[in-house]
Order: C-alpha cells, then sequence, then structure tokens
C-alpha cells in the first residue's frame, strides 16, 4: 500500500471520529430535559472558533495585554487553558491597549492575556460555568476574573455593525461570575454581581448595589457558575447556590459573550507569575 493511500486513509479515518463524535453529541441531547449543553470546550488545544484575544484598556490596569500568548501569557495544555500576568524584566511599550477616551496604555514591564467568545459563542440566559483555579491568591493588584459582557458592546473587537452599546447600557450589560480582588479578598474571597447602568454611557455603573461577596478554595479547581432562573441570577460554587441578584434576569436577556482575563490594578511591584487555570468553559440551556 503505497504512501498516498495511506494518508488518504488516515483522512478518512478521522473525519469518520469526527463525524460520530458530533453525531453522538447531537444524539446524546435528544430528548433531554432540565439543562442541556449547547456549548462546551475543555481545551484540548486552542479553538479560535471559540475564543480570540481582547486588547484594551479598562479600570486603569497596570499590565497591557498582548496577543497569540506571547510572553508565555497562554497556554493550551494537559487539558486546561492557562492565563498568566507575568513580569517582564523591562518596560516595554503597549500601544495596542487603547482606552474608551483613545488613551494609549502607558509603558509596562507587566504583560497579561484576556480571551473574549465574542462574535463566536453567544448565548441568552441560560447557564455559564467555568472550573477554575488560581496559582495565589490574596496579594494587592490580583484581579482575574471570569464574566459575561452583552454582545453589542462597543468595545474592540468591534466586528458586527450593531455593536454600537456603551457599558453597561442595555445590550452591553455585565454580570461578573467569578472576580477575585487579592488587596481586599484575602486568600478566599472573591465577587460575582450584575452591574446596574446609572443613566447615560458617561454616567457608567453601579458595582456595588448587586455584589454578592463569597468565599472559596481559590487555589483549586472550583465551578464557577451564573444562571437565569427565573426573574433571578443565581451565582453558584459548585453547584450550590451562594448569593442571587433578585428580580435582574429579565433586564438581561440579550446574547452574552464570555471573558476571561487576568489583570493587575496596582501600581506596587510584582515579581513572578500570576497564574488562572481553566479546565473548561461550558453554557447549558434549560429545555422543558
Amino acid at each position: 500500500m503505497n504512501i498516498k493511500i495511506i494518508l488518504n486513509l488516515s483522512v478518512l479515518y478521522i473525519l469518520c471520529v469526527i463525524h460520530l463524535s458530533c453525531t453522538k453529541s447531537n444524539k446524546d441531547n435528544i430528548g433531554k430535559k432540565g439543562w442541556v449543553i449547547d456549548f462546551i470546550d475543555e481545551f484540548d488545544f486552542f479553538n479560535e472558533k471559540n475564543w480570540q484575544d481582547q486588547l484594551l484598556w479598562v479600570n486603569n490596569e497596570d499590565q497591557c495585554y498582548v496577543r497569540d500568548g506571547r510572553y508565555n501569557t497562554r497556554e493550551v495544555s494537559n487539558g486546561t487553558l492557562k492565563l498568566r500576568l507575568i513580569s517582564l524584566k523591562y518596560e516595554m511599550k503597549c500601544s495596542t491597549n487603547v482606552s474608551k477616551f483613545g488613551e494609549i496604555h502607558p509603558a509596562t514591564r507587566y504583560v497579561s492575556g484576556r480571551l473574549t467568545s465574542k462574535n463566536l459563542q453567544e448565548f441568552t440566559g441560560g447557564r455559564w460555568t467555568a472550573r477554575i483555579k488560581l496559582n495565589k491568591a490574596g496579594e494587592v493588584g490580583m484581579f482575574p476574573a471570569w464574566w459575561l459582557l452583552g454582545a453589542r458592546n462597543n468595545e474592540p473587537p468591534i466586528q458586527e455593525e450593531n455593536e454600537n452599546i456603551c457599558w453597561p447600557l442595555p445590550g452591553s450589560g455585565e454580570v461578573d461570575i467569578m472576580e477575585h480582588h487579592g488587596q481586599h479578598g484575602g486568600q478566599t474571597g472573591y465577587v460575582g454581581r450584575s452591574i446596574l447602568p446609572l443613566g447615560t454611557c458617561e454616567d457608567g455603573g453601579d458595582w456595588w448595589t448587586n455584589q454578592v461577596n463569597l468565599t472559596s478554595s481559590l487555589t483549586e479547581f472550583n465551578e464557577y457558575s451564573v444562571e437565569w432562573n427565573d426573574e433571578d441570577l443565581v451565582f453558584k460554587l459548585n453547584n450550590v447556590e451562594v448569593g442571587r441578584n433578585i428580580g435582574i434576569a429579565k433586564k438581561l436577556l440579550e446574547p452574552m459573550f464570555a471573558i476571561l482575563n487576568y489583570a493587575k490594578i496596582s501600581n506596587e511591584k510584582m515579581d513572578g507569575i500570576w497564574e488562572m487555570e481553566i479546565d473548561w468553559v461550558k453554557h447549558e440551556k434549560w429545555v422543558n
């Protein structure tokens, strides 16, 4: 058997495996009721159909977001995604990170990764979950986050004509599922919340009214979820309810995309590596 035939047979075999796997997955969902998975990424590889880099400057963050895992800020290995905030030995220019006011991020020695499922994986309501652990917790400036934004958000990348609504107005709403503020959260603290618009773009958002202060073993794997449950947003840790935003769910019935990022929100010196490791991300829909 010549090499060309062997290669063709190999390709056919791989295609058959993929087809059977997809067919099995679809069949598994037929007739199911309750929570049914309609998207999952288990990070066997970096899937560009699910995630893209997001470069911008917000919250007066000290680090520079970079593309394509530059400086080892992003790695997919052993079935998990690692996003890292890294301290360089020198300052680098950060002209690709621009604020909504057109300001360019100043030179910095800190670099990090930020991924979004914008225009790739977007869903209305349902339940989002990610299994996450941190390599460290409680240090000043730490700001890793797992969260959602409305699909019409006008921050980069802008790829559709209707992406013209400023944060956090309807269409560009925000839900934070797991956000760790190292300075205030200590070794175990994180927050979940929905952010209410205060009026216009210039007025910004209300971070505090719906904030739920929570605890977990941050340096161990945990499942962090938010669920649209009738009129409420329900925050869960390892599938157990730990917080609730009452009467908010219907205000956020808009397509939303996911974001995973590691930021630094302090000017204090940091050495070494801060890492957020993600085992998987999934979205589920409720089927009656």
